[in-house]
């Protein structure tokens, strides 16, 4: 990446490390928030970087850029340290919360051996009408996002090298459901152990206990972060897609939706 987006992302950083008081020291104790997009990623990330001695990094672009890449945990670590210092934000925990970081979850650990992840998890057929929506994966979109990638219908680094050709050529709802699929079965297969909490985004207005816990963080502040979280799209599923998307949504995952208890 250029050292422009290396000066922006800190920039991003630095205004939100003021805000938060930046404290001296070298935080370790980093927080990965993973998932899959449209999973409730973004809120997780920004109410946990809301809490006394935290900070939201938001999705930090050079990061992002690298992950298809497989970077190692060394590589990982210098770019994230580099945003940190730049951001003044190296004695405030740092909140990751790039989607695609589930891909590569067991390299981030390791860059911070004291760091945990938090996992969002959503029913399946809602996310699929969120990315629906977005058109992220939808044939025919053009355009790419802040770190270059591409949208459309194109295979992504995610997918199995086996399956590569057929992605282009399924129906849009499947396509989003395979990429559900992909992001929490990489997110379960990193082997995170007890650095891991994995958070319902259905459970998000009850779980606020369950998370400071984890994370060894105010009570009170975790309480007012997600005690008013409302979302009326939950179940959105049932009167936005078609039988024929929800059969292309179960034909991709629905094993995964059964065992996480959504069929």
């Amino acid at each position: 990446m250029k050292a422009l987006d290396y000066a922006v992302a800190g920039a991003r950083v630095a205004e939100r490390a003021l805000a938060q008081r930046p404290r001296l020291g070298h935080e370790e104790r980093l927080v990965f928030v993973v998932g899959c997009p449209r999973s409730g990623t973004t809120f997780m990330g920004r109410a946990i970087g809301g809490l006394p001695g935290f900070i939201d990094l938001s999705e930090v672009t050079p990061w992002k850029a690298a992950l298809p890449h497989d970077p190692s945990a060394a590589d990982l670590r210098g770019i994230l340290e580099r945003v940190r210092l730049i951001g003044l934000a190296r004695g405030l925990r740092g909140v990751e919360q790039t989607p695609e970081t589930s891909h590569v979850l067991r390299a981030a650990l390791e860059a911070y051996p004291q760091g945990q992840a938090v996992h969002a998890v959503r029913d399946g057929r809602d996310v699929v009408c969120s990315l629906l929506e977005r058109g992220w994966l939808n044939a025919g979109k053009d355009g790419g996002d802040d770190a270059g990638h591409a949208y459309g219908a194109e295979h992504r680094f995610w997918v199995e090298p086996e399956r590569r050709e057929e992605f282009s050529q399924v129906s849009d709802a499947r396509r989003c459901a395979w990429a559900w699929r992909r992001y929490v079965e990489a997110v379960r297969s990193a082997a995170a152990g007890e650095r891991l909490l994995e958070i319902r985004y259905e459970n998000y207005s009850t779980c606020a206990e369950e998370l400071a816990a984890f994370l060894d963080a105010n009570v009170a502040s975790a309480h007012r972060a997600f005690d008013d979280f409302r979302d009326t799209s939950i179940g959105r599923w049932r009167t936005e897609l078609t039988p024929e998307q929800i059969a292309d949504v179960e034909a991709e995952a629905g094993a995964l939706l059964a065992e996480l208890g959504y069929l």
